[in-house]
């Protein structure tokens, strides 16, 4: 009978869902010394597609806006969510890659590091738990239940996967419920099966996408689950969280009350509804979402929902949502049923909708061959070799073991060189890592924001600037080397 506690979204996933990840730090600012002083569990406020959106979209440094943040919160811990194998990016990286991540993040401020695979294959999360539990700064390192529907999942192999996490060291286990499919009297179930098989805090992440978010977390907060993911009202329901306001008044002077003051979420709310209509507007975003029971159906999650919307409208292809929506299952059965959530959700929806454009299969990218095959990790039910064949893969291609695999991916000296011969000598770790995640976006992040070019390169520059004598011509050169 303890407080239930909360961990706080609005910086992270509740702005993923709902507005396509475009809150900039500057729209954050005005009020984290206020949410610090609530008194949550934690502040989700930085992995997931933060990082990628920072760098293409906002033109913010990631890395900066976690030091940002840190300065701010000084009592809440900042929780990230980190992809084990895949960080951030969609691909597998090198164990050395991944724990200079790790710690590079711990570093600058995370405190809560929720790790997950998207196979909910125990061996791409082995590495940055381990590193994670090496920190000098001690974070807290939550293992992931990755919550699906399908009849190769129940309760009892979810029980025996957080088995594993504990005996890894993971000092929590959360069932990350992405799409909203967890029923509240199968969390109910769960839960207790959870309680009963493993010591460390249990916490529940939803979504509120099939209308089932608060009812579940009541259940499973009967059943003794210790810790929720809710987000101010604003940026909750819909493909977001259950509503944080809303719960703290459920609880109160219940036996799990949850202690915190609700009128002090009150300005803040205030803010984040501004800061929601002003994404809308320069983003021209949907911004809301109508619930749909039928996402236990497609089980597309909330945060890739309201992109798939907005790239859908982009492409002028809004009148194939229901067929794309429609091809979702299928494609996912092909696969052997994965759970659909980052990379494993974009790379199947990536298929759903050249299925819908082209016809089945008619067009297989790169990346699905690679999920199709092993490249990432096992797949709930094996997938058959007739449809492997179907799509272009080779017995011959066919990975048993992803961690040799991922052995043969780059490490941070080849990426470190690869920046040098660009021209970005002596990168600091920072950029190193961005680089790596998102090569090309990064890259483009550098140039436009003036990182240092090497030395050679600026003896070279200026040596030409000081063989031109005329103002104009040296006006134009300057004006040249800066849009190149």
């Amino acid at each position: 009978m303890q407080p239930v506690k909360i961990t706080e979204t609005i910086l992270r996933d509740a702005h993923q869902s709902l507005c396509a990840t475009r809150m900039r730090i500057s729209q954050m600012l005005p009020q984290l010394e206020a949410l610090d002083e609530i008194g949550f569990n934690a502040l989700e406020a930085w992995g997931g597609a933060t990082f990628d959106t920072c760098l293409r979209f906002l033109d913010e440094d990631p890395w900066e806006r976690l030091d940002t943040l840190k300065k701010h919160l000084k009592k809440t811990p900042i929780q990230m969510l980190l992809r084990g194998q895949n960080l951030l990016g969609y691909n597998h990286y090198s164990d050395d890659v991944v724990r200079a991540f790790v710690r590079k993040a711990s570093e600058h401020g995370v405190r809560v590091f929720r790790i997950f695979d998207a196979l909910n294959d125990i061996q791409n999360l082995r590495t940055s738990i381990d590193e994670a539990l090496k920190c000098k700064e001690k974070p807290h390192v939550q293992g992931c239940l990755v919550y699906t529907v399908s009849p190769y999942h129940t309760n009892e192999t979810f029980v025996e996967l957080a088995k594993e996490l504990e005996k890894m060291g993971c000092h929590s286990v959360c069932i990350k419920d992405m799409s909203g499919l967890l029923k509240p009297y199968v969390a109910e179930d769960l839960v207790k099966k959870l309680k009963a098989a493993i010591k460390v805090p249990i916490e529940l992440h939803t979504h509120y996408t099939s209308g089932f978010g608060s009812m579940t977390y009541l259940k499973a907060i009967e059943a003794g689950v210790d810790i929720i993911d809710t987000a101010l009202a604003p940026f909750a329901c819909d493909t977001s969280q259950p509503c944080t306001e809303t719960m703290i008044e459920t609880l109160k002077e219940s036996p799990r009350d949850t202690k915190l003051d609700r009128q002090k979420l009150i300005p803040v709310s205030k803010h984040f509804t501004q800061v929601k209509q002003d994404l809308i507007k320069e983003f021209n975003l949907k911004g809301y979402f109508d619930v749909n029971p039928n996402v236990l159906d497609f089980q597309i999650p909330g945060g890739m929902l309201s992109n798939l919307t907005n790239q859908l409208k982009e492409q002028g292809m809004e009148d194939k949502y229901q067929d794309l929506l429609d091809e979702m299952p299928r494609v996912r059965a092909d696969l052997g049923y994965p759970p659909l959530v980052t990379p494993s959700s974009q790379i199947v929806g990536s298929m759903a909708t050249f299925n819908v454009m082209f016809g089945r299969y008619k067009m297989v990218p790169k990346e699905f061959k690679d999920l199709a095959r092993g490249k990432f990790g096992h797949t709930p039910k094996p997938i058959s070799r007739d449809f492997l064949h179907s799509i272009g893969i080779q017995d011959s291609e066919i990975i048993t073991d992803c961690a040799v695999e991922d052995a043969k991916e780059k490490t941070m000296a080849q990426f470190r060189d690869e920046l040098a011969e660009k021209g970005y000598e002596n990168a600091p770790e920072e950029d190193v890592l961005s680089y790596a995640l998102f090569p090309q976006v990064a890259e483009e992040f550098f140039k436009k924001n003036l990182r240092s070019i090497s030395t050679n390169k600026a003896k070279k520059l200026l040596g030409e600037l000081l063989q031109i004598d005329d103002a104009n011509e040296l006006k134009k050169h300057l004006h040249d080397t800066l849009d190149n």
